[in-house]
């Protein structure tokens, strides 16, 4: 009983010390340096305002190392995508950078998310937006981006298990749709449900040699305009049409 207990002592003086626990902060601020460093390219491609000063601030916040997968906790700050089961994958920290950069999120925006995934997007959408309703087709995704969420305290995201074609009718329209898997082409549903004056941030592509990140906007009388950004890739967008 007392090795048990003092086991159980010094694994929790570990994770207690800072020289010998990683140090998230230190990561997170490595990431955000990385993501900068595109910033002159990434302006050139899309604009003065592709990577916005406060969308880095929040992502120097949010606990990515939380959205990964147990084993890929130490890479979770490298500025690449990552797997996370089930075919998916959570998309790499500049192209969440630059998307949320572009959808121009206010305070006072209800944000729809199409591909939930490990919930990472979400949570960085969730300080910049008054609510996010995100939507994954996998099931088992949706179950654990629910509690992820929910555990780390972002509030204002509401998780749903379902097909995002549809989008989420009931709640339309939204300010801003945000999709992080590829469709062939822009699914009409999506910009039915999007509000006059608002826009939405997909990839666009049969497959991905020919995926294009496109800026989708209606204007106040509902007419809507489409602007192709950069090459990407994301995993293609399923579910029925």
């Amino acid at each position: 009983m007392l090795v048990k207990t003092l086991g159980t002592f010094f694994f929790a003086l570990i994770l207690a010390s800072p020289g010998l626990a990683q140090d998230f902060a230190a990561e997170r601020a490595r990431m955000i340096r990385a993501i900068e460093s595109y910033r002159a390219e990434m302006e050139r491609a899309v604009g003065p305002n592709a990577l916005r000063a406060d969308v880095l601030a929040v992502m120097a916040t949010v606990p990515r190392h939380e959205f990964v997968a147990a084993d890929r906790t130490g890479e979770a700050y490298d500025n690449r995508a990552q797997p996370i089961g089930h075919g998916q994958t959570i998309s790499q920290p500049l192209i969440v950078a630059l998307m949320t950069s572009v959808l121009d999120v206010a305070p006072e925006h209800v944000v729809l998310e199409i591909g939930t995934g490990s919930g990472y997007q979400a949570a960085v959408l969730s300080p910049l937006a008054k609510r996010v309703l995100t939507i994954e087709i996998v099931t088992a995704l949706a179950a654990e981006s629910k509690e992820r969420l929910a555990r780390l305290g972002y509030a204002n995201v509401e998780v749903r298990a379902g097909d995002g074609w549809k989008g989420w009718p009931e709640a339309a329209p939204f300010d801003r749709i945000l999709v992080t898997a590829a469709p062939p082409e822009i699914p009409a549903a999506l910009v039915q449900q999007l509000k006059a004056g608002g826009r939405m941030v997909v990839p666009v592509g049969a497959t991905p040699a020919t995926q294009v990140l496109t800026l989708v906007e209606k204007d106040a009388a509902g007419a809507v305009r489409t602007r192709e950004l950069i090459p990407v890739r994301f995993v293609p967008m399923t579910g029925g049409k």
